[in-house]
């Protein structure tokens, strides 16, 4: 019987020869397939799989497909909770450009307090990109604490009059987490004042300045 040539792709990937491991020519041909149909569904045999680096090239591609990823929304809860830093890293991206719902929402936003700082570098780009109305659904599924007040109080700073003197202040908070929240809240307000995003890449935690200064390069 003849196969599909992303079902060869996927047989490929599961056997990641060499190069064609997490990132490979196989995986950029595979991106190429889903672009032109093929099956996004598909892409379950890679996430479910037991080999750490298909279930990496899984999220890769789930990142890289934008609103065609939607098919597998559902897997998503699961890959943010995965052990594997890498595929954390590429499903806050899948939540970004998708409509994801409420509770998907607030896990993505619990990993602002993820242990590994790329995974709280890509929740702060989502903190800084999701609308207002995606930060909002998430809210009344985080439990009362510290995510769901600093969430409470991005929205804020875009619905109500933003106060610039408290996210300087909050940009130099003992506590990572609100400093976090400030940044995004620098970012999402630069267009109305970048000194607060310039004031965010001179703080001394790295995932919170190479996130501004790429803002500000970006934005030049």
């Amino acid at each position: 019987m003849d196969t599909r040539p992303g079902d060869d792709l996927i047989d490929r990937i599961r056997t990641h020869p060499g190069d064609d491991a997490v990132v490979g020519p196989a995986a950029n041909d595979l991106l190429d397939e889903l672009y032109a149909g093929y099956p996004v569904e598909n892409l379950g045999r890679l996430i479910h799989s037991n080999d750490a680096a298909s279930v990496k090239t899984g999220a890769w591609l789930l990142s890289e497909l934008g609103e065609r990823a939607a098919p597998l929304m559902t897997e998503i809860p699961a890959l943010l909770g995965h052990p594997l830093l890498y595929v954390r890293f590429f499903a806050v991206e899948v939540v970004l450009t998708n409509a994801a719902d409420g509770p998907v929402i607030a896990r993505t936003l619990n990993l602002s307090q993820d242990p590994e700082p790329a995974v709280r570098w890509k929740v702060l780009r989502f903190l800084a990109a999701a609308t207002t109305d995606q930060l909002a659904a998430g809210v009344p599924h985080l439990p009362a604490g510290h995510i769901r007040t600093l969430t409470e109080w991005l929205i804020h700073q875009e619905t109500e009059q933003a106060n610039p003197r408290e996210i300087i202040e909050r940009l130099d908070a003992d506590d990572l987490t609100t400093r976090l929240f400030a940044a995004a809240a620098a970012a999402r307000l630069s267009g109305k004042d970048p000194a607060l995003l310039e004031r965010a890449a001179d703080t001394e935690t790295e995932e919170i300045r190479s996130f501004a200064l790429e803002r500000l390069r970006s934005s030049r």
